[in-house]
């Protein structure tokens, strides 16, 4: 069977999306406004649904390696680590400008969906 990074990854992702989104419950109630509480949920949420995305990438990748899906794994990655990254730290910093990189964390999910897509319709 070939092997790929993005099932452990997405995995752990996974496990810290459930970690953060713990933490914000139940240890920054209180401590953010009611805005910045809800940038925080934004973050796990992108985070966990993106690491799904990352296993499902994973998966794919072992059943039929593509120079497409690595790549949409790589760049998964990088929207988690972007996206969620600078809205976690949006909403503990209250650092606005963070806010300005969150987008390019976006684009980065939908390369990577788009190439998701694109590699079960063509073949390689």
């Amino acid at each position: 069977m070939n092997t790929s990074p993005f099932v452990a990854l997405g995995a752990l992702l996974a496990f810290l999306a459930v970690t953060f989104g713990a933490f914000g419950a139940h240890s920054l109630k209180g401590q953010l406004s009611e805005h910045y509480l809800t940038v925080y949920q934004t973050a796990t949420d992108y985070q966990m649904w993106h690491a799904m995305g990352l296993i499902l990438i994973g998966l794919l990748q072992q059943q039929k390696p593509s120079k497409h899906l690595r790549r949409a794994g790589w760049l998964m990655l990088t929207g988690i680590l972007i996206f969620s990254g600078s809205l976690y730290a949006l909403s503990l910093s209250d650092v606005k400008i963070l806010g300005a990189i969150t987008p390019i964390g976006g684009v980065c999910f939908l390369i990577a969906w788009l190439l998701v897509a694109y590699s079960t319709i063509k073949s390689e």
